[in-house]
C-alpha cells in the first residue's frame, strides 16, 4: 500500500434522528457492539460507534436544528450520510488530494469523535458521495 493510500474504512456514518430510538436495532437485532458514545459539539452532533470487525458504523444524532446532520436528515430522511477512509498524515493527505483537482469542504482537519483530526470532499468531486479523511490515534474510541 502506498503512502498516499487510505488505511482502512475507518467507518460508515449513517444519519438519525434518535440514537436512543435506533440502538436497539443496531445492538438488539444486527448485535453489533456498542463502543461508545458522545457528543461533538464543533460539528454539532451526538454519535454512537458500533463496531463490526476492524471498522465501525457511527450513527449521527443532530443536537440541534442548524446542525448539518439536521439538515441532511430535512433534505434527505435518515440513513447512509458519509464513508470515512481512516487515512495517516491527514495535512499532506489534504494537500495531496487538493492538488488533484478535488474540492474540499475542509481545508485544514478539524476535531471529530474519538479524538480524530477529520476533513470532508466536497461530494461534488466524489459523483454526490460525502468520503471524509479521518486520523485518529491507533486504538482511540469514543468516550462513552
Amino acid at each position: 500500500m502506498n503512502e498516499k493510500s487510505p488505511k482502512k474504512i475507518d467507518h460508515i456514518g449513517i444519519a438519525v434522528s434518535s440514537i436512543e430510538e435506533v440502538l436497539p436495532f443496531y445492538v438488539g437485532s444486527l448485535k453489533l457492539r456498542l463502543l461508545g458514545i458522545e457528543e461533538v459539539p464543533a460539528q454539532g452532533v451526538k454519535v454512537a460507534f458500533l463496531g463490526v470487525g476492524e471498522s465501525k458504523i457511527e450513527l449521527l444524532e443532530p443536537l440541534s436544528s442548524e446542525s448539518p446532520i439536521a439538515k441532511f436528515i430535512e433534505k434527505r430522511g435518515e440513513g447512509l450520510h458519509h464513508v470515512a477512509l481512516g487515512v495517516t498524515d491527514i495535512r499532506k493527505r489534504i494537500k495531496d488530494i487538493q492538488e488533484n483537482g478535488v474540492e474540499m469542504i475542509n481545508h485544514d482537519p478539524v476535531p471529530g469523535a474519538g479524538g480524530a483530526q477529520v476533513a470532508f470532499l466536497h461530494p461534488r468531486s466524489a459523483r454526490g458521495v460525502l468520503f471524509e479523511f479521518c486520523e485518529k490515534e491507533e486504538g482511540a474510541v469514543p468516550k462513552g
